[in-house]
């Protein structure tokens, strides 16, 4: 068993710069998955810039939904695993199902914005990759994005990714062995005194 590691942070926070020195400390191959897909100009310009930062020896996977199956081809290979990032796929996810729900539509079947089963079938998409990082030989790194602390979506399909994206950092970093906030381009490890100090309120 490896180890599995969670960054995550608000946006710019330096949460991905951070995550790539995690990725090169071990002195051994990198692979990169990135699971954005590129829908306009500003898209592609983000990602170009994050294509510039990242050492052109790392390897790239470009994987918008299927993270398990990625993650089993690479269970044995003597790597760094880096993902970039949780939210993005989670986003892949979301939109998959309501891509279903608008067929639905089409063929005259009237449903909710995002089908039931959707989320639920989502989250335990997250547990099983939670799993998978803690269990393949690799080291894991995951980056992920602190949605939630702002004004309150103004619609069903933004508060669903919302609480959809909380729920899996949760998921994610209850199996991660290490945890990190990055504020202000300023690592804090959060995951050995969060648990610590919810040991103790048990406790009592």
């Amino acid at each position: 068993m490896s180890s599995f590691t969670l960054v995550t942070g608000g946006a710019r926070s330096g949460k991905s710069h951070f995550a790539e020195l995690l990725a090169a400390q071990p002195k051994r191959p990198v692979i990169y998955i990135a699971t954005a897909q590129i829908w306009d100009d500003e898209m592609a310009l983000r990602v170009k810039k994050h294509q510039q930062q990242r050492p052109s020896t790392w390897r790239l996977i470009e994987e918008p939904l299927n993270i398990r199956d990625i993650l089993i081809q690479l269970k044995d290979e003597d790597v760094v695993i880096l993902l970039d990032c949780v939210t993005l796929w989670l986003t892949n996810l979301l939109l998959a199902g309501q891509a279903e729900a608008s067929l639905q539509a089409e063929q005259g079947t009237h449903g909710p914005i995002l089908p039931d089963h959707v989320e639920p079938q989502i989250v335990a998409t997250v547990r099983e990759v939670a799993q998978l990082a803690r269990e393949i030989k690799p080291p894991v790194i995951f980056v992920s994005n602190e949605v939630g602390q702002g004004i309150v979506p103004d619609n069903p399909m933004a508060r669903a990714y919302r609480d959809l994206a909380g729920r899996s950092n949760q998921i994610l970093a209850q199996s991660a062995d290490n945890v990190y906030l990055v504020v202000a381009g300023l690592p804090l490890e959060i995951k050995h005194s969060g648990e610590k100090l919810l040991a103790s309120l048990v406790k009592e």
